[in-house]
């Protein structure tokens, strides 16, 4: 009987210091973590969206003022499709096309975000529509 006596007082130790989780606290926890992700992930993902139309829009700078440098050796202006070895020299990046070639040249970029931008030979800059 003392081996019955041990355990009956072991286990009454057991259950007045019994620690952890309840049921209810571990589900509020899941339910806050939830709410968190659904507020997060849209946000998140809107922000990688206007990064890489960040990243086309600087692609089309970049390519214009390629273009332009070239006018100095080639007054015709680039051709209509993919860059010459000269425009590739002066750092034309690679994704833009030449929709309209000549000296009245337009540059067309479509980020991985699906957006369409271009600039042309008398725009300030590049702006969200196709050449």
């Amino acid at each position: 009987m003392s081996i019955r006596t041990a355990l009956e007082n072991r286990l009454d130790r057991i259950e007045k210091n019994e620690k952890g989780f309840t049921l209810i606290e571990l589900l509020v926890v899941v339910i806050i973590i939830g709410i968190l992700a659904a507020i997060a992930v849209p946000v998140f993902l809107g922000q990688q969206a206007q990064a890489q139309n960040s990243a086309a829009i600087s692609d089309l700078a970049t390519a214009k003022v390629a273009v332009v440098s070239s006018l100095v050796a080639n007054p015709a202006g680039p051709a209509v499709g993919a860059p010459d070895a000269t425009l590739t020299d002066l750092g034309f990046p690679a994704g833009v096309t030449i929709e309209t070639g000549g000296r009245d040249f337009c540059l067309e970029r479509v980020s991985a975000s699906g957006a369409t931008f271009s600039v042309g030979a008398g725009a300030a800059g590049p702006t969200e529509a196709p050449c």
